[in-house]
């Protein structure tokens, strides 16, 4: 039987994992959007207006199913995660607020005014509307990941009488070094879905030849969104987040590249399964110097390996830590390689016509979903032993009323819920591609 622990943990990864798979497309699309918007109003094209409101359906849909799957999470907290938040409340309470007060409430206004409003806004009215909804989104993004980046690299705080963990910047907080990366990164990764998914849209029109002039849109757009986003997700964010590691997490970033001895010119691990009983990589394939060059800037410096920490201080999932990040990479690279290929097609003028490329545009809409979680589940796995870095350990944050029986029950209870509200959000998202911009 598992622990309570394990349970607690399998609870909010199931909750957290199937809510981001909405925001991640609103927050991606809440950009595209003021894009199209902005193309209208510069060229005065209808067709702009009515891409625009296609995808603030798809938009609103979405923006209800986070809504109705986020606000578990923040019982959560209380129910499953009791001493965590008693420690650490006085911090990630202010972040937490800060998103539902403010920034939930912009989007959510602003919305309402954009599906519904556009009449009496005007154009510019309607644009500033479409801004008001990216900024909330965005602005939401920032708070949840502040919240994140605190727990991986805590700032701005001093331990209590009592052990309570008391804000002591308000400011150091906000601009925690490691928030503003992560930030970036993280918001790169939803603008990839959110254009993927709009390419992908346009491809399948193309190739069922419906509503072709919005389709070139929706594939012009996606592709050069999704092209300059992907580029983005490798440099300089997820450089810059993977010299944050090393610098303030060796550990996880041992683990995550699979090297369990120190070396003096790491090569980095293209392929290989972490064999943790022998402490060794097995049937690697390596590239030479590439990691001390990655992290360090130098050929030949030297990255830790696991072997220079105490085994307790390990993360406790190595090989599922492992195959995340390398999954996250492997389909980033993967993304580069489709929107270049996309963008030369594009330049050239042969994209619409070449079904291959529009095939692989259409097939790739369920990848970004994939890169985006196994990132989340790589930040997260890395993280461990710890719940708050160098604070408090994950044991020591749950419920200890709570037993693992009782968290079964809620847990399989949300998994019957969030299968019927699948089936739902499918049901509403193929009834507005069915229908098409045409009629938005």
């Amino acid at each position: 039987m598992l622990d309570a622990l394990l349970v607690h943990r399998l609870h909010f990864a199931y909750t957290v994992t199937f809510h981001y798979l909405f925001p991640q497309l609103t927050m991606g699309l809440a950009l595209l959007i003021v894009i199209l918007k902005t193309l209208a109003l510069r060229t005065g094209d209808e067709q702009y207006n009515r891409a625009a409101r296609f995808w603030a359906h798809i938009f609103g849909i979405n923006f209800a199913m986070g809504v109705v799957t986020g606000i578990p999470m923040e019982f959560q907290f209380g129910t499953n995660w009791a001493q965590f938040s008693k420690a650490a409340g006085g911090v990630i309470g202010q972040t937490l607020a800060m998103e539902g007060v403010f920034s939930f409430f912009l989007e959510s206004s602003f919305l309402g005014l954009f599906l519904y409003g556009e009449k009496r806004l005007g154009p510019k009215g309607h644009w500033w509307a479409a801004f008001m909804v990216f900024a909330g989104s965005w602005l939401s993004g920032y708070l949840i990941v502040a919240t994140d980046a605190w727990m991986q690299y805590p700032v701005a705080y001093r331990l209590g009488p009592h052990g309570e963990i008391m804000l002591t910047s308000f400011w150091g907080l906000l601009l925690n070094p490691w928030a503003l990366w992560q930030y970036a990164h993280n918001m790169s990764g939803a603008v990839i879905t959110g254009a993927f998914v709009m390419a992908a849209v346009g491809a399948f029109y193309l190739l069922t030849k419906q509503f072709q002039a919005h389709a070139k849109t929706f594939v012009r757009v996606g592709v050069i969104a999704g092209l300059v986003a992907a580029l983005f997700q490798i440099i300089p964010t997820g450089d810059a987040q993977g010299r944050m590691l090393a610098n303030h997490q060796p550990a996880t970033l041992a683990a995550m590249e699979g090297m369990f001895e120190t070396q003096r010119g790491a090569p980095i691990a293209l392929v290989g399964q972490p064999d943790i009983q022998n402490h060794r990589l097995d049937n690697p394939l390596l590239v030479p110097r590439v990691l001390s060059f990655l992290t360090y800037r130098r050929w030949m410096s030297e990255v830790k390996g696991l072997d220079a920490f105490p085994q307790q201080d390990w993360p406790d999932n190595i090989p599922l830590l492992y195959y995340s990040y390398h999954i996250m990479v492997g389909l980033g690279t993967i993304f580069i390689a489709v929107m270049l290929l996309a963008a030369w097609k594009l330049w050239r003028g042969t994209l619409y016509e070449s079904r291959g490329m529009l095939w692989a545009l259409m097939l790739s809409l369920p990848f970004p979903y994939i890169a985006n979680t196994a990132g989340w589940m790589t930040a997260e796995f890395g993280r461990q032993p710890w719940l708050i870095y160098g604070l408090m350990r994950t044991q020591a944050g749950i419920s200890p009323q709570v037993s693992s029986g009782n968290v079964w029950f809620t847990l399989i209870g949300f998994m019957g819920m969030y299968t019927v509200l699948s089936i739902l959000f499918l049901f509403l998202v193929r009834r507005v591609i069915e229908k098409g911009p045409e009629t938005a």
